[in-house]
């Protein structure tokens, strides 16, 4: 009988040189790096630099990169004038993998054939910045125009993340913002084989092109099984109000057998790595606002679920609350892991191109076994198919 490995869970498909998570120190590494390092000293898009390179950039390097990706900063007119033609309770991550599909038709129009818009190396990396630059800006406009508000330019004197929260809000944020923000778009960036950088691998291993690729990791990422588990957190918060309703709260969803999203990971058995550092990022925007109660609703919904279950808070846990404290509607936060992940998604679409074999896995069928339409006669094409069954597609 065939040993079926539902969800691919164990399965090790491929190699890869740009992330993994150390057993022994249980730390996610990107390159080498433990991510929390990378968290608290180095700017998010150094970190990019990094996933796409193989190494830190050095100062010069990293103002190379801004300087080439400033032109994609600002919002593109076609960009914009395709979000707006959809409806305005579209969900942004809708408005965001149409963005890219927008940039990638402008980017790949001329190109008759699909062999050439695979593109080299070289053309890659200049892609992926292109969509590391503009997305900000397409993320920020997204929430502005649900508020009736206009895009903002961006500001040539501010950091990646600083900027990207300029854009999304019209205020130049306090440093304890944009750390917060900073740290959470490193923590995000990457994370191996996961849903959505699978899927953008399986993508690029049809000899697609890296646009396409993103577009179909967004799709992947909009799920609540994976990116979207950061907004089901705050919808969770909504529920319970605060502290006190926490264990009327649970005891009801655990015995409805509700899944009590922000908690458990397919990788992680003693913890997510990642918690620790976006936990204290999200105490140091509870002090900041003066807002202990998030706090205390956050830690006794912990401890008493951890005390039940055993099963410890992911990344979204506390990236949820945090987003909320900075000003991001809950509908905008799947959004911001996109602008973060699309440096990890990229780096491995490059990787699958340098290295390539189609994914392509087999299935155990359990229908029904063969048979056949009464009465049908198959003709002389049909049957020299079927005697050249290697001549068909896939």
């Amino acid at each position: 009988m065939t040993d079926i490995k539902k969800g691919l869970a164990g399965v090790v498909v491929d190699y890869t040189a740009i992330s993994k998570v150390n057993p022994e120190t249980n730390s996610l590494l990107y390159r080498g790096y433990p991510v929390q390092e990378l968290a608290a000293t180095q700017p998010a898009d150094a970190v990019a630099y990094l996933l796409w390179n193989g190494e830190l950039p050095t100062p010069e390097q990293l103002e190379a990169q801004r300087e080439e990706g400033r032109p994609w900063r600002a919002l593109a007119p076609e960009v914009k004038a395709a979000i707006d033609a959809l409806p305005l309770d579209s969900h942004p991550m809708d408005e965001v993998r149409t963005a890219v599909s927008v940039i990638g038709a402008i980017d790949l129009a001329g190109i008759d054939n699909v062999l050439d818009a695979v593109g080299t190396i070289e053309q890659n990396r200049a892609r992926s910045l292109h969509l590391y630059a503009a997305l900000p800006a397409i993320v920020a406009y997204g929430q502005r125009r649900r508020h009736g508000l206009e895009p903002i330019e961006w500001r040539e004197d501010l950091d990646y993340a600083a900027n990207f929260l300029w854009m999304a809000f019209g205020e130049e944020p306090e440093p304890v913002v944009v750390d917060a923000f900073n740290r959470s778009l490193v923590l995000y960036a990457e994370h191996s084989f996961n849903a959505s950088t699978f899927t953008a691998r399986v993508i690029t291993s049809t000899l697609s092109d890296l646009y396409s690729a993103v577009t179909g990791a967004i799709g992947a990422l909009k799920g609540p099984l994976h990116g979207g588990a950061n907004e089901a957190v705050m919808h969770i918060f909504d529920e319970i109000g605060e502290a006190a309703n926490v264990t009327a709260w649970l005891d009801d969803a655990l015995a409805s057998k509700r899944k009590i999203m922000g908690f458990g990971h397919r990788v992680y058995k003693r913890g997510d790595s990642r918690v620790p550092t976006m936990q204290a990022a999200l105490y140091s925007l509870v002090d900041h606002y003066d807002r202990p109660d998030v706090k205390e609703l956050y830690d006794t919904l912990e401890s008493e679920f951890v005390g039940l279950k055993g099963i410890y808070p992911n990344l979204d846990y506390p990236s949820g609350p945090a987003y909320n404290l900075m000003g991001f509607d809950t509908l905008t936060f799947t959004p911001l892991f996109v602008a973060a992940r699309v440096a990890g998604w990229t780096a491995h679409i490059m990787e699958q191109m340098g290295s390539n074999a189609l994914i392509r896995p087999l299935s155990e069928y359990n229908g029904p076994d063969e048979r056949h339409i009464e009465g049908y006669t198959p003709d002389t094409a049909t049957l020299r198919v079927a005697e050249r069954p290697e001549e068909a597609a896939d």
